[in-house]
């Protein structure tokens, strides 16, 4: 093979390979599919549409997994003391707040509808293995695993951790029913309630005295049911507001302050105070068997006297149930002849040696 004069076999094979790369980089570089994407200089494609999603934190997802259509959830909070049986106990006190889903009447589809609110992890494990709505609410700091004595400094703390985490339900657009796991739902409470948007607060009270206004009644806050409105979060923010300058007073102590006070004209609020006829408590024991909704352990000092009257109090229920099922020609006697037997372990409960 002969090669020009002026080039060297060496050279020409240099140029030769030169030639060769420059042309397979003009040609393939822009659409050969074996070469690497780039990123960052290629911008988006043609017509690509950026979507954003809201960020959902935890307690939106589990908000929205315990929602009714019309974003309402009943919302209880428990700790450890309350999931735990004490060796002396016949259960615990979220077993016997379940049984009375179960036991109620028209009761049992709400349980689909409950968010478990736990303040410990304990309470919180206990919670996933029921299969239930759980929330581990933290706070940094603070133990709350351990029984609070009625009226003790942890007891206050905990209620106002308690109200703070219900302002910002509230402030995240649900309504709810608030109970405590101290109260037995033997009937469904949303037939008793007031659902048409008229009211904003409805509340229950240790005794009632058929008088509309706060001054006479004492209201309890272990069950409530509150709309989302600005009316509502502006009372929740005023009366979380005074937590630091309530000494000695409990987060209810203070709302039934407000309540007296001027705040339900002041805000417009639309507050109606629940009948014990219908919404029961051992402060105040319904007559009418026929009507109770829901059997709250207040006026109660301990755990543990709370747990034995409640099953005491279901199965009262049972007992009731069975009887009128057995002789329904004779249920209005029946109804019109019940009594619950006697609270004694609640009573005892304020006694000194305990």
């Amino acid at each position: 093979m002969e090669h020009p004069k002026n080039l060297s076999p060496g050279t020409s094979a240099i140029v030769f390979l030169l030639f060769a790369g420059f042309l397979y980089i003009f040609v393939w570089s822009t659409s050969s599919p074996l070469l690497p994407y780039n990123g960052l200089n290629a911008g988006p494609p043609k017509n690509f549409t950026t979507v954003e999603f809201p960020v959902k934190d935890e307690l939106d997802l589990a908000l929205e997994g315990a929602s009714m259509p019309n974003k309402t959830v009943i919302i209880a909070v428990v700790n450890r003391a309350y999931v735990e049986q004490a060796v002396d106990a016949e259960t615990t006190m979220l077993d016997l707040f379940l049984e009375s889903f179960w036991l109620g009447e028209d009761t049992r589809a709400l349980l689909d509808h409950l968010l478990l609110v736990t303040v410990d992890q304990t309470a919180h494990d206990r919670c996933m293995f029921k299969r239930l709505h759980c929330y581990r609410l933290v706070t940094d700091g603070v133990e709350f695993g351990e029984e609070k004595v009625y009226m003790s400094p942890d007891f206050i703390k905990m209620m106002w951790r308690r109200t703070l985490f219900l302002l910002d339900v509230l402030k995240r657009g649900y309504n709810f029913i608030f109970t405590d796991t101290d109260v037995m739902w033997l009937r469904n409470p949303l037939a008793k309630l007031s659902l048409n948007g008229t009211e904003d607060l409805q509340i229950s009270v240790d005794k009632f005295f058929g008088d509309p206004r706060p001054d006479h009644n004492l209201i309890n806050t272990g069950f409530y049911h509150i709309r989302s409105n600005n009316k509502t979060i502006a009372l929740f923010d005023k009366w979380y507001s005074l937590k630091d300058n309530s000494t000695g007073k409990k987060e209810q102590d203070v709302l039934l302050d407000l309540l007296r006070h001027g705040i339900i004209t002041e805000f417009g609020l639309r507050v109606r105070f629940l009948e014990t006829r219908h919404f029961s408590g051992f402060c105040e024991d319904s007559r009418d068997v026929g009507a109770v909704t829901t059997v709250h352990a207040n006026c109660c000092r301990h755990i543990n006297a709370k747990v034995s009257d409640l099953a005491t109090v279901l199965r009262d229920w049972k007992r009731y149930k069975a009887v009128v099922t057995k002789y329904p020609e004779a249920a209005r006697n029946i109804t019109s002849g019940f009594s619950w037997s006697p609270h004694d372990g609640c009573w005892d409960s304020w006694k000194p040696h305990h």
